[in-house]
């Protein structure tokens, strides 16, 4: 141990209730932090899970077409010029497989599942309801979703088994009573078809689970008088965060609209990003106090050590000597804080896991969803050591311009 240490170690000794403040607000302010973004971070990638299980990465929708405009040069007739004006959306994908076999060359696309959607009206024996069927190929479409992990009642072996089988959300059902094995009506502008409830599933997302259901392709264009093309092509990826640019990338090779998770649910990623922000700041409130302390007590010890000071400097210690003296204090109770702190936010953020919590909205979970992500300790540490050895400079440069003789005859400030 170097010199310098112990003596920062003696001086420590002797504010040991203010040290103690310091090193509890430390702990505290360490451990709080890590919980807090830990349930934010949480619930975010739930949230996000839930959505990439149900509608995929990216949705590859409405063919473009650049819209040309014409005018005539210098004022002739005769010589005219033609110019991109803007983008022209042409509704649905009307040549799915061509854009299928596309996309299967892009490196980071781990599947894709041609979807042919329409609204409908779904009449049941109590009731009738506005609803959305969605036409996919079963197999095709597992591998894009976590349709088969969201089943609820029944199983998707029978809906693969049965061509007039229907897979329908949980609140729908709820609200017709329908049952697996229960059959049902379907109406699209006249056109009216009877099928049979295979299973039930829940997403969690009561939008998704009010509308939707789903029918085997050859029955989704029978019903809605699609005989070609479809309304969307689901795509999932390797790497969801190179959704973005891999949207953009198919956007401009296949020439139709490509929308990544990432646009699609912004505003619910913004309000996720400001609550983690928002606790951020609330939680470090905690740190800013343990660095007030650590000022305080460092400022009481360099006026009760002046003299202890001028002995130093008599033995010939110089001023760097002193300032490392005062911010070894402040490194030692930062990091016991730090560690006490971390230990704290592991416990807390397992305990905060097992905490019951039935959510059902925009996603379903029963308990606390908490992220293990090692950046939230490296976060919570760097946050208190700015703040704990930011708040010891001063005293720290304080006690280093004392001046030995200064401090003998009575005139050190």
């Amino acid at each position: 141990m170097s010199p310098n240490l112990r003596i920062a170690f003696r001086f420590l000794t002797a504010k040991k209730r203010a040290m103690l403040m310091s090193l509890s607000c430390t702990i505290l302010g360490v451990g709080l932090f890590i919980v807090t973004q830990a349930t934010t971070s949480g619930f975010e990638e739930f949230f996000i899970k839930t959505i990439l299980g149900s509608n995929g990465a990216i949705l590859v929708e409405d063919q473009m077409q650049d819209t040309m405009r014409s005018f005539a040069a210098s004022g002739t007739s005769d010589f005219l010029i033609t110019h991109r004006e803007g983008v022209k959306y042409i509704e649905g994908v009307e040549e799915p497989k061509r854009i299928i076999s596309a996309l299967t060359q892009f490196s980071n696309v781990s599947g894709t599942s041609a979807v042919l959607r329409g609204n409908v009206v779904i009449r049941s024996a109590f009731k009738n309801e506005s609803a959305q069927v969605y036409g996919i190929d079963v197999d095709e479409h597992l591998k894009v979703s976590d349709l088969g992990h969201q089943i609820v009642l029944g199983n998707i072996a029978d809906f693969r088994e049965s061509p007039t089988g229907a897979l329908v959300g949980k609140v729908l059902a709820d609200r017709l009573e329908l049952a697996v094995g229960n059959t049902f009506l379907l109406d699209s502008r006249g056109q009216v078809r009877r099928y049979r409830v295979s299973a039930i599933f829940e997403t969690g997302v009561r939008d998704i689970d009010k509308l939707r259901l789903y029918v085997h392709m050859p029955e989704a264009r029978s019903l809605l008088k699609k005989a070609t093309g479809v309304t969307f092509v689901q795509v999932n990826i390797f790497d969801k965060d190179r959704a973005p640019q891999d949207s953009a990338r198919m956007q401009d090779v296949l020439k139709h609209s490509a929308q990544s998770w990432q646009e699609r649910e912004k505003s619910w990623l913004e309000a996720f990003h400001a609550l983690s922000m928002s606790s951020a700041i609330t939680v470090s409130v905690f740190t800013l106090i343990a660095g007030l302390a650590m000022f305080n007590t460092l400022a009481m010890i360099v006026l009760e050590k002046t003299k202890d000071i001028a002995i130093l400097r008599s033995m010939g210690y110089e001023r760097r000597d002193i300032t490392q003296i005062f911010l070894w204090q402040a490194a030692v109770v930062l990091a016991i804080g730090a560690i006490a702190g971390a230990i704290v936010g592991l416990v807390g953020t397992f305990a905060v896991s097992k905490i019951p919590l039935p959510i059902n909205g925009i996603f379903k979970t029963e308990t606390f969803q908490v992220s293990w992500n090692g950046w939230h300790y490296v976060e919570a540490v760097l946050t208190a050591a700015i703040m704990v050895m930011a708040a010891s400079i001063i005293p720290a440069r304080r006690a280093a311009r004392l001046e030995p003789g200064d401090i003998v005859r009575g005139t050190a400030q």
